[in-house]
């Protein structure tokens, strides 16, 4: 899988990128990283990729011109022109210009739906505006081949840019952040790491917060108790290792006396436990099951389980 990543501050990401698992799966092939610097796309003196925006107002705004020739430098076009295969060399992206065509051409084009998707490729912006980025959305985006991320930065992107080339807009949370570089790096790694082979072990993505239910996982089912019993849209359960002892705490002894499914069911009590007093709102569209319902019950009126 590759993911493209176009910024005016190309050197953010290279800590970043360098380390864990990220750095192990590039290494491995698995996945690559392009980082494009918006400013070689700008060809006046100062290299200008902001102005102000129309209607007055504070702050700048990123300008299209140096953005469409970046997404065309780095083979996409826009969404009216694709067809199947759509993504072009940059080579002959650069030779179409985008500076020699108009947005109001490109925006009268019919818009290639089913040929975008077979594509596997995405252009994404990220924005404060957009579709909030959770687990289920990482999930869509590791299943393609390509996923292109624009950062935008001090006011915004021009929004021709978003109508004519993105696919969609995504946040990472409601709160405003100085730009999109911070947000295209949580979506590359919560991305990559759902990709077959990247993690050491195959499960660990299933059996984790906001993870699949038991239902649909099909991963140690008999013998030594799975890692995590399946999310189902719930965060995780609390973890310990040695000392058994710290702090004056001890481990819950549950975890240490060997009963499988007495351990499931702790794990299970206590994901709804911490779900209920930290992500409430989850609760609501989390798969439950009758028993699910029992706990929480339990849990809510402080009933000893």
């Amino acid at each position: 899988m590759r993911f493209d990543i176009v910024t005016i501050f190309p050197g953010f990401f290279e800590g970043v990128f360098a380390h864990g698992i990220v750095r192990r799966a590039q290494a491995e092939g698995l996945i690559e990283i392009g980082l494009h610097d918006l400013r070689e796309y700008a060809h006046d003196r100062h290299r200008t990729v902001d102005d102000r925006p129309f209607g007055g107002g504070e702050g700048m705004v990123l300008k299209p011109e140096p953005l469409a020739e970046a997404l065309e430098g780095i083979g996409v076009c826009a969404k009216a022109e694709r067809g199947a295969g759509w993504e072009q060399g940059s080579e002959a992206a650069r030779e179409r210009g985008t500076n020699r065509r108009s947005f109001d051409s490109l925006r009268s084009a019919p818009v290639a739906q089913d040929d975008k998707a077979a594509s596997g490729t995405r252009v994404i912006l990220l924005s404060a505006q957009g579709r909030l980025f959770t687990q289920q959305v990482a999930r869509e985006l590791a299943g393609l081949e390509r996923v292109v991320l624009i950062c935008g930065r001090y006011e915004g992107v021009d929004e021709r840019i978003n109508e004519i080339y993105c696919d969609m807009e995504l946040s990472i949370g409601d709160y405003v952040l100085s730009g999109g570089e911070l947000a295209a790096a949580v979506v590359v790694d919560a991305t990559m790491r759902l990709i077959p082979g990247v993690l050491g072990n195959e499960a660990s993505g299933e059996f984790e917060s906001f993870g699949a239910a038991d239902a649909e996982i099909d991963v140690d089912v008999e013998g030594v108790p799975r890692s995590q019993h399946g999310a189902g849209g719930l965060v995780d359960y609390p973890q310990y290792t040695r000392p058994a002892e710290f702090g004056g705490l001890r481990a819950p002894e549950v975890l240490m006396n060997g009963d499988h499914a007495e351990i499931r069911q702790w794990r299970r009590e206590q994901q709804l436990r911490k779900t209920l007093k930290n992500r409430p709102e989850l609760l609501e569209r989390a798969e439950l099951s009758a028993e699910d319902r029992r706990l929480l019950d339990a849990i809510r009126s402080g009933e000893k389980i």
